[in-house]
């Protein structure tokens, strides 16, 4: 075929394939450019799932009747005039494509008055991007524009779409996202004549609290743990993350704005999973709102058709920082700093998966490790529980009984609280081994008698490759043969534990993980191992002075309403769901 020029129609079609994938589509570009004309209030109508009818309404600055037509054409717009201005891009749209790609598709009503200005203006097109019709209209100031039949010239689009409730439910997701943005304006929408919602300004705290709510469930506005940090160089950080048993089954409820932008970006999503990296349940995904401001030079807006993914020039620097903050924000978290986990929450959640046998030997006759010795150290700090008169109840109260040798249960000034014994003293362990490593002072015990392990090949050697490794967490071992290891000297926090099983477990975890060098960056998983081997077991029958010992210190020690798997350590009953379970004051 010979070399020729589309016709403009034919181009904005294609054109439209990136910037309209589906209704919501175009309700994300009309909205944006509501809120880069300063609108105070945007107002959502949808018929059929936006298929038949969408209609975006807004009160911003307005377009002058004498560029209506320009607003229609493509790479037409206000907000870059020279390319310095793409690199510090500042409004949400910027590229000129969005209103002719959505005309290319559907049959377009643009009406338009500015603000002062003595009347409005109209502009009409079916797809043609120079048969516009402009005549005068009524309208107050601001800007509507009508999209009917979506993708009434272009069938085989049609095909690809989804069910009209699909199609609405993307519309609802998208412009609560956007009102995530921008709390001081008013959203509103429609579906069939139907109000589904309507988010008045949020200019105030309580205001605040309410948008949340509604986006993201009041227990998330209730229990979020606030963000606000600045780095040095004036990047910041703000909004709230949920306590990691509060989550989610599906990464549904992230959001994350890049100046103002909602973005998905694999940077964010790993520097969150990093930040919580050892408090989420297998499987879970954590719930936040997060806003990042950076100097809009050092990201690139344009890395993506529909503009949902960006670019960060030094990216290791946003990473690191997000990371930090982050994971800093979720260890300040301690108990009595946010409200307990409901224990609704946990009765209604998926039963816990098995946990493996190093994660689980539970055995009924007295256990190596000494609890009360291993707990001295934070009796001499904390001591047992107070007269009444001497101190208020501390957020975790005072044991009352060691239930079943596992659960300890403690009253305070609220109500009940029932505690994972070996749960917690594990994760005050992990903390406790963390902050030995990371000083780089993890004492060792020598064994009176070293130990030696038969083991595969393939362990004697793999236990060769860590051998340095080891040491810098309290573990000194040597391989004696091809088939056989050493053990010198074992972690001295963990007390008197099972050593054989301890290194079996550490050697196979390494295994598991293909090669010996992606086991090394691992190291929180080898503490981990470690702490659980070395925390209480159930049967193990704690006196009421180790219970209260251990509950000071889960109120000392950060993150400590997780274990390292991520479930919960401890739930509380107020006496209000103990009187509504025995049906009192009704």
């Amino acid at each position: 075929m010979a070399i020729r020029v589309l016709p403009p129609q034919l181009i904005n079609q294609i054109a439209a394939g990136e910037v309209v994938e589906r209704p919501a589509s175009v309700v994300k570009e009309l909205v944006e450019n509501a809120l880069d004309a300063a609108a105070r209030s945007v107002a959502v109508d949808a018929e059929r799932g936006g298929l038949r009818l969408l209609r975006v309404r807004d009160d911003g600055h307005g377009i002058d009747g004498g560029e209506l037509s320009l607003a229609l054409s493509r790479h037409a717009t206000s907000k870059i005039a020279q390319l310095e201005d793409l690199e510090r891009v500042t409004t949400l749209g910027f590229r000129g494509e969005a209103l002719p790609s959505i005309s290319a598709v559907s049959r377009l009503a643009l009406t338009s008055r500015t603000r002062g200005g003595q009347c409005a203006w109209q502009i009409t097109t079916d797809g043609g991007e120079t048969a516009f019709d402009l005549r005068p209209a009524p309208h107050p100031e601001g800007t509507t524009v009508e999209v009917r039949d979506l993708f009434y010239n272009t069938p085989a689009r049609r095909k690809f779409l989804r069910s009209e409730k699909t199609e609405f439910r993307h519309i609802e997701t998208l412009l609560k996202r956007l009102a995530l943005a921008r709390f001081a304006v008013r959203f509103s929408l429609q579906h069939n004549r139907r109000t589904v919602f309507d988010l008045r300004p949020a200019t105030d705290t309580a205001a605040v609290q309410q948008r949340l709510a509604a986006v993201l469930g009041e227990e998330f506005a209730e229990r979020a743990l606030a963000v606000e940090r600045v780095a040095a160089d004036g990047m910041r950080l703000s909004g709230w993350v949920a306590p990691p048993n509060y989550s989610r089954s599906q990464a549904d409820l992230q959001f994350f704005y890049v100046n103002g932008r909602w973005v998905r970006d694999k940077l964010v999503s790993a520097a969150v999973r990093q930040a919580y990296r050892d408090l989420m349940y297998h499987g879970r995904q954590p719930v936040f709102v997060l806003y990042l401001e950076l100097d809009p030079a050092l990201v690139d807006v344009n890395a993506h058709p529909a503009k949902l993914e960006v670019r960060f020039r030094e990216a290791g620097r946003v990473h690191d920082f997000l990371f930090r903050e982050l994971e800093r924000v979720l260890a300040d978290a301690k108990p009595g700093t946010v409200p307990s986990p409901p224990a609704r929450t946990w009765m209604a959640a998926e039963p816990p998966r098995p946990q493996p046998a190093s994660a689980l030997s539970h055995r009924p006759a007295a256990l190596p490790l000494k609890v009360a010795e291993s707990l001295q150290g934070y009796a001499d700090l904390y001591g047992t529980r107070p007269a009444p008169e001497e101190e208020d109840d501390p957020p975790l109260g005072f044991a009352l009984a060691h239930l079943h040798g596992a659960f300890i249960l403690a009253e305070n000034r609220h109500g009940l609280i029932v505690v994972d014994a070996h749960a917690a003293h594990e994760r005050i362990l992990y903390e406790q081994l963390k902050g030995q490593y990371r000083a780089g002072t993890v004492p060792s015990q020598p064994l009176l008698l070293p130990l030696r392990l038969k083991v595969t090949p393939a362990e004697a050697e793999l236990a060769a490759e860590m051998a340095e490794r080891l040491a810098a967490v309290g573990i000194e071992l040597d391989r004696a043969g091809p088939d056989s290891v050493l053990v010198r000297a074992l972690p001295a926090l963990l007390g008197d534990i099972d050593g054989e099983r301890l290194i079996r477990d550490l050697l196979a975890d390494f295994h598991q993980h293909g090669q010996s060098n992606r086991a090394l960056e691992q190291l929180d998983a080898v503490l981990a191992t470690m702490a659980c081997h070395g925390s209480v077991r159930a049967n193990r029958k704690l006196t009421v002075p180790e219970m209260n010992t251990l509950l000071r210190a889960m109120e000392a020690t950060e993150r400590s309403g997780q274990c390292n798997h991520g479930r919960p350590t401890w739930v509380e009953l107020s006496l209000q769901d103990l009187n509504r379970l025995f049906l009192r004051g009704r």
